[in-house]
């Protein structure tokens, strides 16, 4: 199902995305990087940037033409959006060399916490005449033993129908396909849901106008967006993806993997249902 709409605009979603990841981080606690560790990163990205300036022979108008889209990225709250489709797939990928388990990959800007907490076999908060297909996504967390883990929370939310996020568009009511789903005792879920659609980052901001400098498309797949945790293991930050899906293999944020792809079943009454076990390891 393709979106039929554009997403919420550039500046409100900017500004939205900008308070979400400001509250989460003050929750999370900020990591501390040492003088040494911040000198090297900080001259190895100067110097990229530099080796791009020499090689391809910037000149004093491209150059104020960045200037000026760096300074817009700012002033319009843009950041977190920018980074999150073209930066953080990287960061995952470094990351995820030194994880076991589920796979990882972009938590994206849409993230809001402290959702309503639901029973292990839930329907996640909608509108009454929410659209879209139905779709029950159920499965277990187990850790790399096998072992089930109950009490675990999946921390879900997506886009509707319409490729819109709650808390990201002013027609949507607080909290609206999103909760924190907690296993039952042998650490299965079910969540009943629909079938989100793919959507577009918001183009009529500074990120949009890099993207149509460039000819790039702005879409995304449609997916799922999950945390999974429980005590004392490392939580997993996912999506998960529907094969045959439009953008599967062209996401604009890079953040695709063959591993994170369901193959939902059709049912008799017309909805689907889909299945994902979730491995984590002990922190």
């Amino acid at each position: 199902m393709t979106a039929t709409q554009p997403s919420p605009t550039a500046a409100g979603s900017g500004a939205n995305a900008s308070a979400a990841f400001r509250a989460s981080t003050a929750r999370r606690g900020a990591a501390s990087t040492g003088q040494e560790r911040a000198d090297r990163l900080i001259r190895r990205t100067l110097e990229a940037v530099h080796e791009v300036i020499r090689e391809e022979e910037l000149t004093y108008p491209e150059f104020q033409a960045v200037k000026r889209w760096l300074m817009e990225v700012g002033e319009s709250g843009e950041w977190p959006l920018f980074l999150d489709v073209f930066v953080e797939h990287e960061v995952e990928a470094v990351a995820a060399k030194a994880q076991h388990g589920t796979l990882g990959t972009i938590e994206g800007p849409y993230y809001l916490p402290d959702q309503q907490r639901l029973p292990a076999v839930a329907t996640l908060p909608m509108r009454a005449d929410e659209k879209g297909d139905r779709l029950v996504f159920s499965g277990q967390v187990r850790d790399l033993d096998g072992n089930p883990l109950p009490g675990a929370e999946i921390d879900f939310w997506q886009a509707d129908a319409d490729g819109y996020y709650s808390g990201f568009a002013p027609h949507l009511p607080e909290g609206n396909l999103r909760g924190v789903i907690v296993s039952g005792d042998e650490g299965r879920f079910a969540i009943t849901t629909i079938k989100p659609a793919p959507y577009q980052i918001p183009t009529d901001g500074p990120t949009g106008k890099m993207i149509t400098a460039a000819g790039w498309h702005p879409w995304r797949p449609a997916h799922l967006h999950l945390m999974v945790r429980a005590g004392g293991h490392r939580q997993v930050t996912t999506q998960l993806y529907f094969a045959g899906g439009e953008w599967l293999d062209s996401d604009v944020a890079s953040a695709t993997k063959d591993e994170l792809v369901l193959t939902p079943d059709r049912q008799d009454d017309g909805s689907y249902a889909a299945k994902y076990d979730f491995v984590l390891e002990s922190a």
